[in-house]
């Protein structure tokens, strides 16, 4: 039965803050999804997230079949690519790059999924996806050829998830990039939230509990916490549950 989407529902009705650990295909080394899952199913982890920017073909399917023996949480695809879609998986958010005008990114690739997904048992959570700058190129600007929204232009972040949000997207991304030198800042985040009706995710560069808890109180309803982890594994005792 598909339930992540109606599981972060009720989790925002209820005020009960998301955490997704994001493991990068391309990053992540097979040898490691044990131990490193150990640790995850220890803390406040409530979603896996799966998928990177640039990412080799089959490596998503490989990955993702070995984490589903190792912990029961949801695990849901961050696809950069069309290659990136597996079955394996229990839900794929369905990212449309709201902030830039490659329509590849805004459409194009969408169609070309289509028939990968026609057949799948993937829940498919169409996602509003806006990256804003945050100090350096990301290599979602590489691979997408887009440039990231300033975070100085607040009225354009909350104007283009709105956008997003009357469009039909079941949910809003604010995404500062991996490895960000500045996180989306909670001003960022207030006005969004307050803007919007519906779930709010935050990642990039969150690389402390503190950033963590202040992108919660600023009103995210997920967070999502990747580069930190692959740095710094003693960042889980810190989040424990």
């Amino acid at each position: 039965m598909k339930q992540v989407y109606q599981n972060i529902l009720d989790a925002v009705l209820n005020k009960k803050k998301l955490l997704a650990v994001l493991i990068d295909p391309d990053k992540f080394s097979i040898e490691n999804v044990s131990s490193f899952l150990l640790k995850v199913n220890a803390s406040i982890a409530t979603h896996i997230f799966v998928g990177g920017s640039i990412v080799n073909d089959d490596a998503t399917d490989i990955l993702v079949s070995e984490i589903k023996k190792h912990t029961s949480l949801p695990i849901v695809l961050f696809p950069g690519d069309v290659t990136q879609i597996t079955n394996q998986a229990d839900a794929l958010l369905f990212l449309s790059l709201l902030s830039g005008r490659n329509s590849e990114y805004l459409i194009g690739k969408h169609v070309a999924s289509v028939s990968k997904l026609r057949n799948s048992n993937l829940e498919v959570i169409s996602t509003g996806y806006i990256l804003i700058e945050n100090g350096k190129e990301t290599a979602v600007q590489r691979v997408t050829g887009t440039l990231p929204m300033s975070r100085n232009n607040i009225q354009g972040i909350v104007d283009t998830a709105k956008a997003g949000e009357l469009l039909g997207m079941k949910m809003i991304y604010l995404e500062a990039g991996s490895g960000a030198t500045h996180p989306v800042t909670p001003e960022i985040i207030y006005f969004v939230k307050q803007e919007v009706q519906i779930p709010l995710i935050v990642g990039g560069g969150i690389k402390s509990k503190q950033q963590l808890l202040d992108a919660y109180k600023s009103g995210a309803d997920m967070v999502v916490i990747g580069t930190a982890f692959e740095e710094n594994l003693l960042f889980f005792e810190a989040l424990k549950n």
